[in-house]
C-alpha cells in the first residue's frame, strides 16, 4: 500500500519513492503526522505556522510533528528560506510505500499501526472535504464523487483489482498535472472486508 496522498505536487520534491522500514512506519503511525506530510507533498515547502493554520492545530503541535518527520528522514529543511525562528520544510520523497505481504516481525507489527493511522487520516480528509463542499466551484462539484460499493470478492480478486486500478492511476499521474486548471486531487481507494466477516473462527484469534 502507499500512503493516502502519494502524488507530489511539489516540483522540488525528490521523484524517488521510499519503501518504509520499521522506524519510518513507527514515525508515520499517527494520522496527524500523515496529514502534515501529505500537505507538504501537495502544496510544497511550508512552515509550522502555515501548516497549523491549514490543519487547524496548535503551531507547537505542528512543529513537533515536523521534527518527528525530519528525524525519520521523511522531510528535510528547505535551504535558503526562512529566518532563525521560521524554518521551512519540504517532503524528501514523492510517495511512501509499504507492502504488508513482504513484511515480517517488527516491521509487520509497526505496519499495523501505520495502516490504522492511514485509515484515520483518510477519514479526516474526507470530513474536511465535505465541509468545504459549499465553497467548491461548480465545475468541480459536477465531477466530485463519494462512492461506496459492496462486492463479494476473494483476496485474489482484491489483489487483481487493486493492480488494475493502480495501473490507471499511474497512467493519469504520468499524463496529467500540466493542464490548465489542474489542481491536486486526492483519490482515496479503500478495499477491506466488511467488519466482522473475515475474522478467524472463535478460539483461533
Amino acid at each position: 500500500m502507499t500512503d493516502p496522498y502519494a502524488a507530489s505536487a511539489d516540483a522540488d520534491s525528490s521523484a524517488r519513492d521510499i519503501e518504509l522500514d520499521t522506524a519510518a512506519l513507527r514515525v508515520l503511525a499517527h494520522p496527524l503526522r500523515l496529514n502534515v506530510l501529505s500537505l507538504l507533498r501537495e502544496r510544497g515547502p511550508s512552515t509550522a505556522g502555515r501548516i497549523a493554520g491549514e490543519l487547524g492545530i496548535n503551531p507547537g503541535a505542528a512543529s513537533y510533528h515536523l521534527r518527528r518527520l525530519a528525524a525519520g528522514g521523511l522531510i528535510v529543511e528547505e535551504p535558503g528560506r526562512g529566518t532563525g525562528r521560521e524554518r521551512w520544510w519540504r517532503s524528501a520523497h514523492r510517495q511512501s510505500i509499504h507492502d504488508p505481504a513482504a513484511a515480517s516481525g517488527a516491521e509487520r507489527e509497526a505496519g499495523l499501526g501505520y495502516t490504522h493511522a492511514v485509515a484515520l487520516a483518510a477519514a479526516d480528509r474526507l470530513r474536511r472535504s465535505a465541509q468545504e463542499l459549499p465553497r467548491i466551484r461548480g465545475e468541480w462539484l459536477d465531477v466530485i464523487t463519494y462512492s461506496d460499493f459492496l462486492l463479494r470478492l476473494t483476496p485474489a480478486d482484491v489483489h487483481r483489482m487493486r493492480a488494475e486500478i493502480f495501473e490507471v492511476i499511474e497512467r493519469y499521474r504520468a499524463d496529467g498535472g500540466e493542464s490548465e486548471g489542474a489542481v491536486p486531487v486526492a483519490l482515496q481507494l479503500q478495499a477491506f472486508p466488511v467488519p466482522g466477516t473475515a475474522r478467524p473462527p472463535a478460539g483461533d484469534e
